[in-house]
């Protein structure tokens, strides 16, 4: 079975592979800002779902393709990737210390069944100082991941807690991952195709 990952992130290609999948990658390049919303769980969901389907559009109809799509939600605000050097440091000034809910909606489509679902971790922030903050910015790293934050790189020293799945804070939820292929009648362990 052909399996394409409609993302370009190295964080959910890093968790498939660890998880014994090898899928092919396909960027969807749809434009984020053509969905809005108040609400992060729906804005997540519905953004990977329109990655999903704009890379569903591009290949047959027999792969399974997997969109994910993530956000903070943050006291009452919505954090995806920040916009620069300087709006990263600002929201870590205003992160640390607190804590804020990481929502990631995965939708899964094949021979034109699509299931989508969300998943929400709570995650605890660090309560770090203004050189850790810019320093960790000028790595550069927060700037390419929603909330401005990883859980698996540099940033993984400042989250002292979470309250769900870790591999949502990732990216990508492998327990939910494994109910939506459920769904289109896919076992889970028939995706193991990664040989090393």
């Amino acid at each position: 079975m052909r399996i394409v990952l409609a993302s370009a992130s190295p964080a959910r290609l890093a968790t498939l592979r660890a998880a014994g999948i090898e899928p092919e990658v396909i960027v969807s390049g749809v434009d984020e800002e053509r969905i809005a919303s108040t609400d992060a769980a729906n804005l997540a969901g519905a953004l990977a779902q329109l990655k999903c389907r704009a890379v569903a559009e591009q290949i047959d109809d027999d792969a399974l393709v997997i969109g994910c799509d993530s956000v903070l939600a943050f006291e009452g605000d919505i954090f995806g990737k920040p916009g620069g050097h300087v709006e990263a440091a600002a929201r870590w000034r205003r992160m640390r210390g607190r804590s804020g809910v990481l929502h990631t909606g995965h939708c899964v489509r094949r021979g034109g069944e699509e299931f989508l679902e969300t998943a929400s971790t709570i995650v605890h922030f660090a309560a770090i100082t203004d050189a850790e903050i810019d320093a960790y910015v000028a790595t550069g790293e927060p700037l390419h991941v929603a909330g401005a934050f990883t859980i698996d790189g540099l940033g993984g020293a400042f989250v002292t807690g979470i309250e769900g799945d870790h591999h949502n804070v990732v990216g990508l939820s492998l327990p939910v991952l494994r109910e939506l292929v459920g769904e289109l009648g896919i076992a889970w362990t028939d995706l193991w195709n990664r040989t090393s």
